[in-house]
């Protein structure tokens, strides 16, 4: 079928011929900037609030919180045996995350990667990725569960702890945000692009984080970030590494929210030999791709840049272990000094503390950049909540089963009057309504008489039934005390701190050193002083050998000649000419080591159109004043 093609309007002449106005059909007409607006404003939110930053209270961006909160579900805890990743992104996908599987996978291995989070929150079974940047296994092969620490993350959601709001279609309802008992958002960190701001939150130790928590109770929440570094020294990553920020810095960061944390790797020296030294790396930056670490420092050993390293080789197993050969007479902090900076050996950390937080609609909250006293004051606030709404719960059942219970107290003594009324009913139903009228009770302590197997009858049954009835009693007042002391609840929270700080804390993995003075270098420490030859061709071809027995007998490209050869020490200097009349010069030991055909000259230097070498003369000053054409 042909398609009518669109009529000009330069064609009608008069008002009679023109084309008829659009329909109107209950239409509203925006304009499209303003349509523009609204929407890229709803994305926008959306992306802040439902996907790339996580919430101050639980340290959750909203996927990893629903794939803990499914794995909850599926009672795949730290004691249950390991299930197929496939089946936990299904579920995850189709209950509650309807999004790309592949997206999803890659969250879920990066919460079992021990060099990605601090303290994981999964426990992965198979190959889920190395440090040196290998991919993980497809998820139909590799396996999961809840690591022992998410127990305290997930642990009080029956208890009515947390609000919760529909699924993506109305089918489920998911906790809006998770009853952590551990501050997870400083112990395990956060990264996250939104619109218009981002998040970077470096990981913590645990047991520091505990004390300074601790402390602030202890200080009925009145502490400075200046006084809460006085235990929490800094950031404690899981790859270890060295931090080199002053303490007056790591302090100014924590206020404000947002710095750069320098991190270096740690080394130590290694065994000598009779002709080479030996350095160990023992750990490396965060999140640095340890394969390519290797390779940079060995592209410095291949281009001959730092001539006292010899060799490169990485032996790690579960630990970082690169061995660094140096020569004999090699300084090992001088070598150290430049590998810091001129690899990824030393890397920065940008620090921005922008979170989400509560505000009172529960299902809302609203990003904002924290400093470190109220990061961990919205943790302990939120503490607060669940622990006082985890008790209103137990009283709501405990006054349920006192309740029963004070029915089958009340009726005990009369069981032989009760069955009588029981076999002389015509139902159920007409059975309770004689009862309730007897002995004054209510339908759900009647029902539970009914309900009740005759084995409960024996004479000693009483006797339970009154010892449960006492302890619920006991535990109710003791709970009403609770809710009417906030002295009694901080009491409580401070205790779970305590025991959380006992069963997950460990030492630090990251050392802070503080400033440290490198050793002071040139360029001329790096470069051994050696005898070298210079070889240019005149097709503007360089190399540079060691020594050149035979000229005619070097190698060059076919139908090019050699047009000069200067000796001279490494430490020396070479000048070309062109034919333009310019001069450049290099130091011997910058023009590449080859037994090649060597390097174009244009790849050292900027040459004009129509530029080529014409001489060279070496400034060495055993050789100068003979320049070779």
């Amino acid at each position: 079928m042909s398609k009518r093609k669109p009529q000009d309007p330069s064609l009608f002449d008069s008002d009679n011929d023109a084309p008829p106005p659009p329909p109107t059909g209950g239409e509203d007409l925006v304009s499209l900037h303003e349509a523009a607006q609204t929407r890229y404003l709803n994305y926008a939110l959306s992306v802040i609030t439902s996907r790339a930053l996580p919430d101050v209270r639980d340290g959750m961006k909203p996927v990893q919180r629903r794939i803990l909160h499914t794995m909850w579900e599926q009672n795949l805890t730290a004691d249950a045996k390991f299930r197929k990743c496939a089946k936990v992104v299904g579920d995850v996908m189709g209950n509650y995350h309807p999004h790309g599987d592949s997206a999803l996978y890659e969250t879920l291995v990066r919460m079992a990667q021990p060099f990605s989070l601090r303290y994981p929150t999964i426990d992965g079974s198979g190959n889920f990725g190395s440090l040196d940047g290998d991919s993980a296994a497809a998820m139909r092969y590799t396996e999961c569960r809840l690591a022992r620490i998410s127990d305290e993350m997930l642990s009080e959601l029956d208890q009515d702890t947390v609000p919760y709001r529909a699924n993506y279609d109305g089918t489920r309802e998911e906790p809006v945000v998770l009853p952590a008992r551990i501050p997870n958002l400083l112990v395990n960190g956060a990264t996250g692009i939104a619109v218009g701001m981002a998040t970077n939150i470096p990981p913590h130790n645990l047991y520091e984080v505990c004390t300074a928590l601790i402390k602030m109770i202890d200080a009925d929440l009145d502490m400075s970030p200046a006084q809460l570094c006085r235990y929490i020294k800094g950031p404690d990553f899981p790859t270890g590494g060295q931090i080199i920020n002053s303490a007056d810095e790591l302090k100014e960061i924590y206020r404000t929210g947002s710095g750069t944390v320098r991190l270096r790797a740690t080394w130590q020296e290694g065994p000598e030999t009779r002709s080479a030294r030996t350095i160990y790396i023992t750990s490396i930056p965060y999140a640095l791709n340890k394969a390519t670490l290797v390779e940079r420092i060995a592209d410095v050993v291949l281009a001959r840049k730092l001539p006292y390293l010899l060799d490169v080789r990485d032996i790690s197993t579960d630990d970082v272990r690169i061995v660094l050969e140096l020569k004999k007479d090699a300084d090992p902090k001088m070598v150290m000094a430049y590998l810091f900076k001129h690899t990824p050996l030393q890397s920065t950390f940008p620090v921005n503390m922008t979170c989400l937080i509560p505000t009172e609609n529960p299902l809302v909250c609203k990003p904002e950049r924290l400093d470190l006293h109220q990061m961990l004051w919205h943790f302990l606030d939120f503490r607060f909540q669940v622990v006082t709404r985890r008790l209103e719960y137990e009283l709501k059942a405990l006054q349920r089963r006192i309740h029963i219970l004070e029915g089958f107290e009340k009726v005990f003594d009369a069981l032989d009057e009760i069955l009588q009324i029981i076999r002389k009913s015509d139902g159920k139903q007409d059975a309770a309504q004689k009862i309730m009228a007897r002995f004054s009770l209510d339908a759900e302590q009647t029902d539970s008489i009914l309900e009740l197997k005759l084995y409960r009858l024996a004479r000693l049954e009483i006797l339970v039934i009154q010892k449960e009835l006492a302890d619920k009693r006991r535990r109710a007042e003791e709970i009403g005390k609770l809710l009417g002391s906030r002295v009694d609840r901080w009491a409580i929270i401070r205790t779970e701190i305590e025991a959380v700080r006992k069963t997950y804390g460990d030492e630090r993995r990251t050392e802070i050193t503080g400033e440290v003075d490198d050793e002071d270098f040139s360029a001329d420490d790096f470069i051994i002083d050696e005898d070298n030859v210079v070889l240019v061709t005149r097709d503007g071809w360089v190399k540079r050998q060691k020594e050149v027995k035979d000229i005619t007998s070097t190698r060059v490209r076919e139908g090019d000649v050699v047009l000069a050869a200067m000796a001279g020490s490494t430490r020396a200097t070479v000048v070309f000419f062109t034919n333009f009349g310019t001069a450049y010069t290099i130091r011997i030991a910058d023009v590449p080591a080859s037994t090649g055909y060597g390097e174009p000259i244009q790849s050292l230097f900027k040459f004009k159109d129509g530029e080529k070498v014409v001489a060279a003369e070496s400034l060495d000053a055993r050789v100068a004043g003979t320049v070779t054409s």
